[in-house]
């Protein structure tokens, strides 16, 4: 454990009163007007939030992975654009140099990532690679002490923002797929470097995602990751693990939210002459998120635990996205129910929180990605017991 109980007891309370007493009265304002005030990212990068998983000794906190989800759990409480603020610099825009990157790399970035001087954005997804990850088809081409960047990202999180991107890019053939690509560490004010206009979302609004192009653009060798060609790919699966543990605690905590705000509502609202809280479908609704909620908050936190003793937890990391992602969509689903029309309402949360979490299905690995690899890992494992 990074930290004392005492001391992550005092964290996790002081992130809970700055989420409702701070966050939460905001969010209305920034789902209108598109973007986070800048003194709140300020704040949040005074608390420490964008060092959550970056070492000590490089200026983070340094937070096992049961801490980080016991904090996510507290931020999941309130619109998920605060989070996707230094999400990326506590996940892949610092998780692949603090695994991998050469010790020169660990000192000029994560210092800054921890801080939130530097935001760190994650170039992988392109128009025909996503979820085929290894079929990458930005290309890096060595040219004497430097690589020659060539290509296009899509959907790309905080990139209107970041100071620099982890680029996945092709140094091998095609025919080489996942083992053919390379990360690189790519500042943001490179020359041949530019942005799309910000996509406009089904929610999420306050978290900016864009296209990064990318031409002709000079990086020098000592950008690779790792220093080393062909182990970009194997650097973004190590730290899938973890990332997919993150987008699970937050999926638990805005379902926490979620019922929350369900259960209020049903104990004010009246009819037939009594609170629909008394009527038994109304209820059963209830119940069932609470049910939902508990199991994917247990998941949670015992594969957190799993991973901090070091045992390997794909599978059950992978299960945990599946299950909590979907589930938040149920209970966000349920919400909006027992809301009635008010439900479908923007001066209610839960409409916003319903558009809202329809994206933890896609990243980190859509659901159907998730499918597959627990399905591969059960069978892998059946078969090694024959």
């Amino acid at each position: 454990m990074a930290l004392d109980q005492e001391t992550l007891n005092q964290f996790i309370e002081s992130v809970r009163r700055y989420v409702r007493d701070r966050l939460i009265p905001l969010e209305m304002q920034v789902a209108e007007e598109d973007r986070i005030p800048e003194e709140v990212i300020d704040e949040m990068k005074e608390m420490g939030l964008f060092g959550l998983s970056i070492p000590e000794e490089f200026g983070g906190l340094g937070l096992s992975m049961a801490e980080e989800v016991a904090i996510i759990q507290e931020m999941g409480y309130t619109s998920p654009v605060f989070r996707s603020m230094f999400g990326t610099n506590v996940g892949i825009g610092s998780q692949g140099i603090v695994i991998d990157g050469t010790p020169e790399q660990k000192a000029r970035y994560l210092p800054r990532l921890a801080t939130g001087e530097l935001i760190g954005s994650f170039a992988l997804t392109e128009a025909d690679a996503g979820s085929d990850a290894g079929s990458v088809m930005t290309s890096a081409r060595r040219d004497g002490d430097d690589y020659i960047i060539n290509g296009s990202k899509r959907f790309i999180t905080n990139a209107p923002r970041a100071g620099v991107f982890t680029v996945m890019a092709r140094t091998g053939t095609r025919e080489e797929g996942g083992r053919g690509v390379s990360a690189f560490l790519v500042d943001a004010t490179l020359p041949g470097i530019s942005l799309g206009k910000p996509d406009k979302k089904m929610g999420q609004k306050g978290a900016h995602t864009c296209d990064v192009i990318f031409e002709n653009v000079r990086v020098p060798a000592d950008a690779l990751i790792g220093g080393k060609e062909g182990q970009g790919f194997k650097t973004a699966m190590k730290v899938l693990d973890r990332g997919r543990l993150h987008i699970s605690a937050l999926s638990v905590g805005t379902a926490r939210r979620l019922i929350d705000e369900s259960v209020n509502y049903a104990t004010q609202r009246k009819q037939f002459g009594t609170e629909i809280s008394n009527f038994q479908l109304v209820q059963a609704m209830l119940a069932d998120s609470q049910t939902e909620y508990y199991a994917g908050k247990c998941m949670v936190e015992a594969t957190a635990r799993s991973y901090d003793a070091g045992e390997p937890v794909s599978l059950n990391a992978a299960s945990c996205k599946l299950y909590c992602t979907e589930m938040v969509g149920r209970v966000a689903d349920r919400a909006v129910q027992v809301h009635g029309g008010a439900g479908y309402i923007s001066e209610y949360c839960v409409e916003r929180f319903y558009r809202d979490v329809r994206l933890f299905r896609l990243y980190e690995g859509t659901s159907q990605i998730q499918q597959l690899v627990i399905a591969k890992q059960i069978i892998r494992n059946a078969q090694n017991t024959l």
